[in-house]
């Protein structure tokens, strides 16, 4: 979520063409509902007020200044890597595969680079 929303605040502090970042807030509002959806059943839906203020608070904490939002942009890379190392990791150790396919997996890393070739092309930001 994290990384969406840097993704979201950087195409729009940039000017960036709309249709380069249109799909952000639907998969941004996808992942709040996840997200408030796994608090409620887990019992921890005081802890849905904390991510509010803190998302809302990095909202506007990452245009204060141009680097921030640049690092931040940066950092998402770091971040996005490690998420599926970490992925790969727990499959690892649980020898178990579950609902994971090559397929998806796959259809994912064609979208994210797609993203990149049309993003260069739109908007000749490398």
């Amino acid at each position: 979520l994290f990384s969406f929303l840097v993704f979201l605040r950087y195409q729009i502090y940039y000017d960036y063409p709309l249709q380069t970042y249109l799909e952000y807030p639907i998969i941004i509002a996808q992942d709040v509902i996840l997200l408030l959806l796994i608090l409620r059943y887990s019992g921890n839906m005081k802890r849905a007020l904390f991510y509010a203020v803190t998302f809302w608070g990095g909202w506007y904490l990452l245009t204060l200044r141009k680097w921030i939002i640049d690092l931040a942009m940066n950092l998402c890379t770091f971040i996005s890597a490690a998420s599926k190392l970490t992925q790969l990791r727990c499959l690892w150790q649980t020898k178990d595969s579950g609902q994971v396919s090559a397929l998806t997996w796959s259809m994912s890393a064609y979208t994210c680079a797609t993203r990149i070739v049309t993003t260069v092309m739109t908007t000749n930001d490398l």
